[in-house]
C-alpha cells in the first residue's frame, strides 16, 4: 500500500487501510473501491491523506500502534466522557468520580499496546473527521507523549500520569464556544483570549478529581507554556513548567501542525518537524525535541518521495537508528517514466541522496 494526498486519489483506486469515524468504528473498510462522490465527501470531511492499494507495493504493510480493540475503546471513552463533562459540570456531586476511573483503564490499555510495539514511532495518519478534531487530537497527543515517555525511560506509574495528562490536556475546550473552535479565519484578540481560557478551565475541572493526579491537572494547565516564558496562561519559564507538560507541549504542537483544520491545510511531517527544530531551546527543550526527532519517521512507510536524482518512489521500510534516511522503492526514473523493474535504495547507505519533495504529482498507480 502507499499513502497519497486525497487530491491525487482517483476513482477506481482501493483503500489500503480502513477509515474510522469519531467513535472508532469503521467508516470505510479496507479495499473499498473509491468513487468520485466518496472522494468529494472525504475531502469535505477534512481527510487529507489515504492509504491506497498498489500492486507494486502490495507487500508494504503499515503497522498500527494500537489494536483495533484499544482504538475503539479510546474513541468511545474520549467522546463519551468529554460530552459527559459538559452535561455534568453544573452537577458537581455527580461529576466528581467518573473521569479518573474511565481514563485510568484506557491509559493502561494504551501503555500495554505501545510497550509491546516493536516498530519505530511512525506518523499517525490523521484521517479523522474534521468536526471531531478534539477527540482524535487528544488520542494522538496521548500516543505521542506516552511513546516519548517510554523512550525517555519513565516507569509504568509515571507513564500512567503522563498519559492521563496528555489525553485530558485539552478537556477545557469542551467549554470554549464552537464558533471560536471552528472559526475558519484568524481569531480576534477577544476570541483568542477566550480560546486560551481552556487551560484554566481544564485545570479547574481536573484538580480535585478523584483518581486524577495533580500532575495531570497541571498538564492541562501548562501545555501551552514555553521555556522562554512566551507561553500562557502564566508565562512560566524553563523548569517551572512541569516536565510532563513540556513533553505534551511538543506532541500537541506537532499533531496540531500535521492535522487539517477548518482554517488551514495540514503540514507535511518534515515541515512540522522543522518548526519544532526552529523552536528548540527557546520554545521547547532541545533534548526532548531531539528524542522526538530520533523516534518519529518523518517519511513514514507508504509515503511517496522524490530524490535529488529526480527518481521517485515509495518508502517501504525504516532505519530505526536513522529514521530520516528510509529505504525507498524506486518506481520512476529521473524523467518520470515508470520502471518495469523497481529497485530499492537504502538512504542510510547512500548519503549523497536526499529526499527533495513528498508526493510528486507525476506519480501514478497501476489499476
Amino acid at each position: 500500500m502507499r499513502l497519497l494526498p486525497i487530491g491525487m486519489c482517483q476513482p477506481g483506486m482501493r483503500l489500503g487501510k480502513s477509515i474510522y469515524n469519531e467513535e472508532g468504528i469503521v467508516l470505510l473498510g479496507r479495499h473499498v473501491e473509491l468513487t468520485q462522490p466518496l472522494l468529494e465527501r472525504l475531502g469535505r470531511y477534512g481527510i487529507d491523506f489515504l492509504y491506497i492499494d498498489d500492486p507494486r507495493t502490495e507487500d508494504v504493510e503499515v503497522s498500527d500502534l494500537l489494536s483495533d480493540e484499544t482504538r475503539l475503546q479510546a474513541m468511545r471513552t474520549i467522546r463519551g466522557n468529554f460530552r459527559k463533562v459538559v452535561e455534568e459540570t453544573t452537577k458537581r456531586s455527580s461529576f466528581q468520580s467518573f473521569l479518573g476511573k474511565e481514563f485510568g483503564k484506557l491509559i493502561s490499555m494504551l501503555i500495554d499496546d505501545l510497550s509491546s510495539s516493536k516498530a519505530a514511532m511512525i506518523m499517525l495518519t490523521n484521517m479523522q473527521l474534521r468536526d471531531h478534531y478534539l477527540y482524535q487530537h487528544s488520542l494522538n497527543v496521548c500516543i505521542y507523549s506516552t511513546m516519548l515517555g517510554l523512550y525517555h525511560g519513565y516507569s509504568r506509574d509515571e507513564l500512567a500520569v503522563l498519559g492521563l495528562g496528555a489525553i485530558l490536556h485539552d478537556v477545557g475546550k469542551v467549554h470554549v464556544p464552537l464558533d471560536i473552535l471552528r472559526k475558519p479565519g484568524k481569531l480576534t484578540d477577544d476570541e483568542f483570549d477566550s480560546m486560551k481560557q481552556h487551560t484554566d478551565i481544564g485545570f479547574k475541572l481536573l484538580k480535585d478529581e478523584p483518581n486524577i493526579p495533580l500532575q495531570a491537572a497541571h498538564c492541562a494547565y501548562q501545555h501551552h507554556e514555553r521555556i522562554n516564558g512566551s507561553g500562557y496562561p502564566r508565562g512560566l519559564k524553563g523548569e517551572d513548567i512541569h516536565e510532563y507538560a513540556r513533553w505534551i507541549g511538543i506532541a500537541d504542537s506537532y499533531d496540531a501542525m500535521t492535522t487539517s483544520r477548518v482554517y488551514r491545510q495540514a503540514m507535511l511531517p518534515h515541515q512540522a518537524l522543522e518548526r519544532l527544530y526552529a523552536g528548540s531551546d527557546s520554545l521547547y527543550d532541545q533534548d526532548k525535541v531531539e528524542i522526538f526527532r530520533d523516534k518519529i519517521a518523518i517519511y513514514p512507510i507508504g509515503v511517496t518521495v522524490k530524490l535529488n536524482t529526480g527518481e521517485s518512489g515509495v518508502v517501504v521500510d525504516l532505519n530505526s537508528t536513522f529514521p530520516q534516511r528510509p529505504i525507498v522503492r524506486i518506481l520512476q526514473n529521473e524523467t518520470g517514466e515508470e520502471l518495469t523493474s523497481p529497485y530499492e535504495i537504502d538512504l542510510s547507505k547512500k548519503l549523497n541522496l536526499v529526499v527533495t519533495s513528498v508526493f510528486d504529482s507525476k506519480v501514478q498507480i497501476e489499476q
